[in-house]
């Protein structure tokens, strides 16, 4: 039996840290403004988070949505894992998935709801692939 994680569980801890990254984003720049002048309140982050605009207030969207994507990746995964799928195939579709993820943050913070929702939909038929792989 083989000891350690296979790049898909890799893909599974790199994808719970994503939502971290978007939350630190959307923060990104306002630790040091004070709260009075619009800076990060730390005693009342969600509030604070619900008032940003622009690029921040996207950031914070994508934190959700990537959150809601986790379940059924990881389902995914597991399922795959346990139904004895062909090792390298589930690790280049984790990888990918996770990629895919990154690229739709990055796409959402950017602004680009077109290709945005691709990458989604892309992303979600590639998590579909896992879970019967």
């Amino acid at each position: 039996m083989k000891s350690g994680l296979t790049v898909a569980y890799w893909a599974v801890l790199v994808a719970a840290l994503l939502p971290i990254f978007c939350a630190g984003l959307a923060k990104w720049g306002m630790f040091k403004v004070s709260p009075k002048a619009g800076g990060y309140d730390n005693n009342n982050p969600r509030a604070w988070l619900a008032r940003q605009t622009d690029w921040r207030a996207r950031a914070n969207a994508a934190q959700a949505n990537t959150f809601e994507a986790l379940p059924f990746f990881f389902a995914a995964v597991i399922i795959a894992h346990q139904a004895g799928a062909y090792q390298m195939r589930l690790d280049v579709m984790a990888f990918l998935w996770v990629f895919l993820r990154v690229l739709y943050v990055l796409m959402y913070v950017a602004d680009q709801a077109t290709a945005r929702s691709l990458v989604w939909l892309l992303a979600l038929a590639l998590n579909v692939a896992i879970l019967f792989a």
